[in-house]
C-alpha cells in the first residue's frame, strides 16, 4: 500500500507532507513524495532545490518511513503528475495542500486541487496550512 503526497516548499506543501507522514505511520505504509514544476517551468519556487529534497529524504529516513522522493521533470501539470503517480502506485490515499484562492483566480488559472479531487483514483486528503 502506498500514500502519495504533493509537496512544494511552502506552508501548504509542508502541511500536506506532515499529514501524509502521519497517515503513513498510522497505516504502516510506503510514502511517495512528488514535487513538480509548473508545466515545465522548473525555475518557479514550487520546484524544490536538491538541498530541500535531500533534507526531506533524510527526515523521512530518520523517521523510519519507507519512502520515495520524486521530482517530476516531464513538463506536465502538477495535477497530471500527482494523478498519474497515484494511478501507477496503486495509491490508497493522495494528500494535497490547499491554499486560498478567489473564484476569479480559480477561473483564470484553474485549480490543481480541483482537478485532483475530481479525477483521483483513490481518496484524497486535502489540508490547509
Amino acid at each position: 500500500m502506498t500514500i502519495v503526497v504533493g509537496y512544494i516548499p511552502s506552508p501548504e506543501g509542508l502541511a500536506a507532507l506532515d499529514a501524509a507522514i502521519e497517515e503513513a505511520r498510522v497505516r504502516h505504509t510506503r510514502l511517495v513524495v512528488v514535487n513538480t514544476g509548473n508545466h515545465g517551468d522548473y525555475s518557479v519556487p514550487a520546484f524544490a532545490t536538491a538541498h530541500d529534497l535531500d533534507a526531506l529524504d533524510g527526515q523521512l529516513r530518520d523517521a523510519g518511513i519507507d519512502h520515495d522522493v520524486r521530482q517530476a521533470t516531464q513538463g506536465r501539470s502538477a495535477s497530471e503528475e500527482l494523478l498519474s503517480t497515484a494511478e501507477a502506485e496503486g495509491a490508497q490515499l493522495l494528500v494535497i495542500g490547499l491554499r486560498r484562492r478567489s473564484p476569479l483566480g480559480k477561473f483564470i488559472m484553474g485549480s490543481t486541487a480541483q482537478e485532483v479531487l475530481l479525477d483521483a483514483p483513490c481518496p484524497v486528503l486535502s489540508v490547509k496550512a
